[in-house]
């Protein structure tokens, strides 16, 4: 009959779910004071606080404060999404049966995690206009071209990809609450002694060894891309081994509830 409603039931098209999930992942992210804070607040501060501090300490840098300490705050952010924030969320995911309900949905598990991925990298977009806008504002100026784009969005790609898989496999051993404090602690270690706002030079007898680890990585490579204007293949090697660690470990290990 003309103009009869006919039921049509159906998942809606993969891309679609995965796209509606980012979004919901993306907005509950922002919504969370806790996580607020820690992808944009926390490097903005952390950003001023350097430039503004680093002449009074008499830290010796090879550059202006403001290029050189730029690049390092943009990785902090990108880890502070792809570990602190993801792990912390995962987890209470899976304590409160998100996770497991969303298992029972015709979204699939690789569109659960594409849609998360999806959703940090929405989150880090907002960051780098946030963080970006302020340097701009202090006086940033960026190394300009092909290589230094290369060599930023493909840092920032592994850097995402690393943290990530780590975030995920802390979030799938631990519970919640534990979940919480160790994904805090690290970050603030990576933070303090990771190489990722400082260069590893400045770590002295250490620098060797910070080098290697994904913050020291992931904020070397972004310096070389932001401030000389190359793509380091060495920060981007370890990066990608570090992610594919993340992963075969996060396989091996993550509960869903």
């Amino acid at each position: 009959m003309s103009g009869t409603f006919t039921p049509r039931p159906g998942a809606a098209p993969l891309p679609r779910q995965v796209l509606a999930q980012a979004r919901m992942e993306s907005r509950l992210m922002l919504r969370n004071g806790e996580q607020l804070l820690i992808a944009v607040v926390i490097p903005v501060i952390v950003l001023v606080g350097a430039v503004a501090g680093s002449e009074r300490v008499g830290l010796e840098l090879d550059g202006r404060p403001v290029d050189i300490f730029t690049p390092g705050v943009l990785a902090l952010a990108v880890m502070s999404t792809a570990f602190t924030s993801l792990a912390i969320a995962t987890g209470f995911e899976r304590r409160y049966g998100v996770i497991k309900r969303l298992g029972a949905s015709p979204l699939p598990r690789s569109g659960l995690l594409a849609g998360k991925v999806l959703a940090l990298l929405l989150v880090e977009l907002l960051q780098l206009l946030v963080v970006g806008g302020v340097a701009l504002l202090l006086g940033w100026e960026p190394a300009l071209g092909a290589q230094a784009l290369v060599g930023a969005v493909a840092t920032a790609a592994l850097g995402t990809a690393a943290f990530a898989a780590l975030g995920l496999f802390v979030a799938g051993v631990l519970r919640a609450e534990a979940t919480l404090a160790a994904a805090n602690l690290v970050y603030l270690l990576l933070l303090a002694g990771g190489a990722v706002v400082l260069p590893a030079s400045a770590y002295g007898g250490f620098a060797d060894i910070v080098r290697w680890l994904p913050s020291g990585a992931l904020g070397g490579g972004m310096r070389d891309a932001l401030i000389d204007g190359q793509v380091a293949l060495l920060p981007l090697a370890v990066l990608a081994a570090w992610a594919v660690v993340g992963t075969v470990l996060t396989a091996r290990t993550f509960k869903w509830e």
